[in-house]
């Protein structure tokens, strides 16, 4: 019910991709829940997990309680432990860019929860840094890589069943939860705009969905329509991105997800390619299902239904492990982390404002 603390669990049996010791990783910075759903995935695939340090040692000790094995260590200790290959956080978007150099630059690799970084000039300097050394920069992009209804439309469409991609509808309703949320959360100058924050995840989805190395923001609006408690947060936004093949993207954004829906968001994404259509309704099937990872296709063949929790796994972390190991880009290569980014940080710098709060 709470989409800041989602953190998914694979139903079915997890090949792992590494034996134990082979693969280390310590956390730095609890600021957001899915940092249990990075390390969930981690675990998953066979990763060891060290140590944990957050400003709130309370926090730290939680976290420790949840992962046996996990011991509270230093900030310092932990980006200086050689026997460590991954630094993974979720601390305050505004901090993300600073530690994942520090992080690069005492040789370790970086996995960080979406945003990855506010500014363009935080992106320009994650970029040299990759360059010079090599290390990856990885960023948590959820709303893909960690729901298997997802996945298993990459899957059909770099098959071939819907033919090319030519256009994407994206719906991203979140549930606010105001009370659970901390202050920094509600400033664009600590967690970025709504475009930045939620956007990246679909901005990311469409590059992937349409085999594309970049895009162009042709519109974007952002805006305060209806939290008068916190004027500065954005809680609506909206933006059309067309890729360099000439495929359509419209992503709508919002915190409004209505208290009686069975899940955080009824996230769903609609797929409209050459030869056939997919839905993928996300999180839950309204009114009918309260279960998600529901994918609806209409081919030459006819409609079909699938639900396929617990059928397809979450991929990504294995290959990211196995990436680290060998440098390897089978996961998601930088690039395509840089451009998701990029195109979050453009269309909330040129976006329209909205709703006059």
């Amino acid at each position: 019910m709470d989409g800041m603390n989602y953190a998914p669990v694979f139903s079915g049996t997890m090949e792992k991709v590494v034996g134990p010791g082979e693969f280390r990783f310590s956390v730095i910075g609890l600021d957001h829940g899915h940092i249990f759903a990075m390390t969930n995935g981690l675990l998953e695939a066979g990763a060891e997990i060290v140590g944990v340090y957050d400003d709130d040692i309370g926090k730290a000790q939680d976290f420790a309680r949840r992962y046996p094995g996990c011991r509270i260590m230093g900030r310092k200790e932990i980006i200086d432990d050689d026997s460590v290959q991954l630094i993974v956080s979720a601390i305050r978007p505004d901090r993300r860019a600073s530690l994942g150099l520090e992080v690069m630059e005492n040789g370790k690799h970086y996995f960080c929860d979406k945003p990855g970084m506010l500014t363009r000039k935080e992106l320009e300097d994650v970029r040299s840094a990759y360059k010079r050394t090599g290390k990856k920069y990885m960023i948590y992009f959820g709303e893909r890589i960690h729901v298997e209804g997802a996945i298993y439309a990459d899957r059909l469409i770099k098959g071939g069943r819907i033919g090319r991609v030519i256009a994407i509808n994206i719906m991203a309703p979140h549930r606010l939860n105001p009370s659970s949320r901390p202050d920094w959360f509600f400033r664009p100058e600590t967690n970025g705009g709504i475009l930045g924050d939620i956007g990246c995840h679909q901005f990311e989805q469409l590059l992937q969905y349409t085999d594309s190395k970049t895009a162009t923001v042709r519109y974007s609006a952002k805006g305060n329509v209806a939290t008068d408690a916190h004027p500065e947060f954005q809680d609506f936004g909206e933006a059309v991105i067309e890729t360099e093949s000439g495929a359509s993207c419209f992503v709508r954004l919002d915190w409004f997800t209505p208290d009686g829906l069975g899940a955080w968001g009824d996230g769903r994404v609609f797929i409209i390619g050459t030869k056939g259509t997919i839905e993928i309704r996300k999180y839950i099937n309204v009114a009918t299902d309260d279960s998600g990872d529901h994918v609806f296709i209409v081919d030459g063949d006819g409609e079909h239904h699938e639900q396929v929790t617990g059928k397809v796994g979450f991929p990504f972390f294995g290959e990211f492990i196995l990436d680290c190991i060998h440098g390897t880009d089978n996961a998601m290569d930088e690039d395509h982390v840089l451009e998701s980014m990029r195109l979050a940080i453009e269309a909330d710098s040129m976006a329209e404002i909205v709703g006059g709060k």
